[in-house]
Order: C-alpha cells, then sequence, then structure tokens
C-alpha cells in the first residue's frame, strides 16, 4: 500500500490532500474513489485513508482507522560518510533509509576526491533529502532521516552520541573481528532494557582516512573496527554495518 508522510502533528476525520500527495496519488498512482492508501504524521502514527473525492485540482480522504506498525531500528544510527565520487551520496542514502538509518551527514574527507562547491551545498542536501523520502515512503518507515553536510569530520558533533564507531581498512587488513561484536551485544542488552542509544558510524572516503582523521577519532573515543576479510566499496561499507546492526538487533 502507498504510504506518504504528512507534516501535520494530528489530522480530522477528513483531509484534503496537500499539492504533492495529491499529484502523486491521483496523477502518478492513479488513485480514485475508494482506494486506500497511508498517512504518517509527525509524530509517526499512521493512518490508514481512503480518498473520498476526486476533482481537477483537488481530492479529500477520510480516515479509517490507526494503525499499530513497529518498523524502525531499535538502535538510531547516524551514517556519516566522506564525500566519494558519482552518485554514491544518493545510493548510500536511498538504501541506507530502506536498512534503518536515522540520519545521514556527509563530509568533506582529508583525502575525499570529490568536494561540494559551498554555492550548491544546499542544493545537493535538499536533493538528498529528497531522495530519503522517497525511500521512507518506498519501505514503510514511519520516520524520514535528516541529511546534513559538514565542512570536516571535527565538525561533527559528537557529545550526542553514546557509541563512536569508525570502520577502518586497517583494522580489517589487520584481521580485527570482534569490536562490532562487542558493540551489538551491548546495543542488544540495551534495546532489552528499553533504554535508547544513539550510534555515529564513520566512514571513508575511496582514498582512506588520513593520518589526522584516525588521531583525531582515537583521541574522541571511537572504536575502530573491522567489517570482515574482505575490503568494501565506500558506498557498500554503510550497508554492511546497518545489515549487521538490523540482524543482531531485530532478527538474532
Amino acid at each position: 500500500m502507498q504510504r506518504y508522510f504528512i507534516d501535520k502533528s494530528k489530522i480530522t476525520n477528513e483531509l484534503i490532500l496537500p499539492t504533492d500527495i495529491y499529484h502523486h496519488a491521483i496523477r502518478v498512482m492513479r488513485m480514485h474513489v475508494g482506494s486506500y492508501f497511508e498517512l504518517v504524521l509527525e509524530t509517526q502514527k499512521i493512518a490508514l485513508m481512503r480518498i473520498t473525492q476526486v476533482k481537477k485540482d483537488e481530492a479529500k480522504a477520510e480516515l479509517i482507522k490507526w494503525v499499530e506498525a513497529n518498523v524502525e531500528l531499535p538502535a538510531s544510527v547516524t551514517i556519516a560518510c566522506a564525500l566519494s565520487k558519482g552518485e554514491k551520496a544518493e545510493w548510500i542514502v536511498q538504501k541506507g533509509t530502506e536498512l534503518g538509518a536515522k540520519e545521514f551527514i556527509f563530509f568533506a574527507g582529508e583525502f575525499s576526491v570529490t568536494k561540494w562547491d559551498s554555492k550548491k551545498v544546499t542544493k545537493k542536501v535538499d536533493r538528498l533529502a529528497k531522495v530519503a523520502l522517497n525511500a521512507a515512503q518506498q519501505s514503510h518507515r514511519t520516520k524520514i532521516p535528516n541529511v546534513h553536510y559538514c565542512s570536516s569530520l571535527d565538525a561533527i558533533e559528537l557529545p550526542r552520541f553514546d557509541y563512536r564507531l569508525v570502520a577502518y581498512e586497517e583494522s580489517a587488513k589487520e584481521g580485527e573481528k570482534s569490536n562490532l561484536f562487542k558493540l551489538t551485544t551491548s546495543l542488544k542488552k540495551q534495546v532489552e532494557a528499553s533504554l535508547s542509544s544513539e550510534i555515529l558510524a564513520v566512514f571513508g572516503p575511496e582514498g582512506g582516512i588520513s593520518a589526522r582523521e584516525v588521531a583525531y577519532m582515537n583521541e574522541n573515543a571511537f572504536v575502530f573496527a573491522g567489517l570482515g576479510p574482505r575490503i568494501m566499496r565506500a558506498e557498500t561499507a554503510p550497508l554492511y554495518l546497518l545489515s549487521a546492526l538490523s540482524f543482531a538487533l531485530e532478527l538474532g
């Protein structure tokens, strides 16, 4: 069933569809009187709606019932990626949203080949936010991940995170295998105790992480983790981590 997000904390029993939802539901999806869809409010409540009226530029829907669903990852995961070449940022946001990420931060790593023109940062972030919205609707999330840009790794605000992890290629080469397992074990205990956790996971660009960035993360209590014996692409590693967390916290 099609799902939409609306910028409202509550709705009445009858709703005039906002312009963007009207366009997609009526013009793109060809919905008609009697068609059903789900509407997610700012409070993350889910409403089952039925279209009752369709006009040339307007449609109305009625509230049928409230839907109970628990689809969010039990831990709040922020994916922080150094800028990489091509359209990798869009891929990371799209697939990372499907896998449950709460937030994405893109930063200019010291070894990043790609740089974002300061005049175009807002446009790029807005584009990625639209990707996150579409992916959240497609995957039936109740939260739309936030997307931010930071000028460097040390511009990311660290105090709000309970856990800080960096996927470090050198750790993988040296055979480090236990740190991610330790993290998931600790998180599972938090979830079982109904405690919330904020996780920051940092990923470098194709060129890797600089010595200065490594030193900075050491100074700020980051856990350096290998993600298995194989070396992954910059856009694959975040998805591996999210999948591992989902398995440990939702399926394990």
